[in-house]
């Protein structure tokens, strides 16, 4: 089949002629409810527990980093260069490793590390997600190398959903070279339609609402 034949029968599919223009987009329709704070968190717990995730909500900083230092026991963790972590005190817990600059010396601690930290640019209630904006603070490796992922991230940060999401952020690519959606531990049923954890990334996410 010619590509001039192919092009042929989109046109007459759509309804269009040969040289005539495109029509113009319809008009992005965004459905942003209203909801409070108390809900979404309850929203976004039920979400994450659904697909086997972890959540905890602290009622400070001081609580989050005691969360982060119980989990982080016995384990190598690396931690992202996010200013909340540090607002938290989760990078002074002894053991963590964080302030990487280097690429080569992050992909070697994120490889021998059993916890990851991260904190989250937004955090969507409905499907349990966390968003990560690539960034020199937030290396993707520390999310998706170590088997064990853990975000602590600000309630201000938490939206209703994906259409929320795009009202605060309409142009994802002016701000970053990738948007990562975590949506609960990584999982695969590819093999036998065998449910497998862990394979392409965190085998175990807790994320701590602040």
């Amino acid at each position: 089949m010619s590509r001039d034949w192919m092009l042929h029968k989109i046109r007459t599919a759509l309804g269009r002629s040969a040289g005539q223009p495109a029509p113009e987009p319809p008009p992005v329709l965004l459905d942003v409810p209203v909801v409070s704070v108390e809900d979404r968190i309850g929203l976004f717990r039920a979400s994450l527990e659904k697909l086997a995730g972890k959540p905890h909500v602290a009622a400070s900083p001081a609580e989050a980093r005691d969360y982060a230092a119980a989990l982080a026991a016995g384990k190598r963790v690396v931690a992202s260069n996010a200013p909340f972590l540090r607002e938290c005190g989760i990078t002074s817990i002894p053991g963590v490793e964080s302030g990487f600059t280097d690429a080569a010396a992050l992909r070697e601690a994120c490889a021998d590390a059993g916890l990851g930290i991260t904190s989250a640019d937004y955090v969507l209630a409905d499907t349990g997600s966390l968003v990560l904006l690539s960034s020199h603070e937030e290396a993707r490796l520390i999310s998706l190398l170590p088997p064990v992922h853990l975000a602590v991230v600000p309630c201000d940060r938490l939206l209703t959903g994906l259409d929320e999401l795009l009202t605060v952020l309409p142009l994802p690519a002016e701000r970053t070279s990738a948007m990562v959606f975590i949506t609960g531990p990584s999982r695969t049923a590819d093999i036998e339609q065998i449910l497998v954890r862990g394979v392409h990334g965190p085998g175990e996410i807790h994320v701590v609402l602040v």
